[in-house]
């Protein structure tokens, strides 16, 4: 049996973010999500800025996402001057609403870090085996150990 290798032709860059490549479109709707993200965040009540953000763009409807509810509902009370804002700009003028989805922000916590301690005798039986090791690396390696006897300082 053999393997037959494909050899596929490289494509320039040009010619995939071109007028007709593969990735204009997707680069475009890009480029308007990115848009209408800093316009509004510029037009927007300082409250809310860090909440709100554009998640899409599909069938003329611009996802917004939020953090919380009540900037949901804040969102849908602003929806006609949100619209009337967005409009402004000539590449955003094809969206007639919203979808609006609550997506909260869980932070990362990184678990407590749980300091050990030694005995003090553990300590010294340490410290005298690292001073009986001639291999230097093993040595230190003791060393660091023998140093979880000491108190916090």
């Amino acid at each position: 049996m053999s393997i037959k290798v494909k050899r596929s032709r490289a494509q320039p860059m040009s010619r995939l973010l071109g007028g007709r490549g593969e990735l204009a479109p997707l680069m475009r709707t890009a480029r308007v999500i990115d848009r209408a993200q800093q316009h509004l965040r510029a037009h927007l009540p300082e409250e809310v800025r860090e909440h709100v953000f554009v998640g899409g763009f599909r069938q003329g409807k611009l996802t917004l996402i939020t953090d919380r509810a009540v900037w949901l509902t804040w969102l849908r009370y602003e929806q006609p001057r949100l619209l009337e804002l967005l409009h402004q700009l000539p590449e955003l003028a094809a969206v007639s609403g919203f979808t609006l989805k609550v997506r909260p922000v869980r932070p990362i916590k990184a678990p407590p870090r749980t300091v050990r301690r030694l005995s003090a005798p553990a300590g010294r039986e340490l410290e005298e085996c690292a001073a009986d090791t001639e291999d230097p690396r093993l040595k230190r390696a003791l060393e660091r150990l023998a140093a979880h006897a000491r108190p916090a300082e």
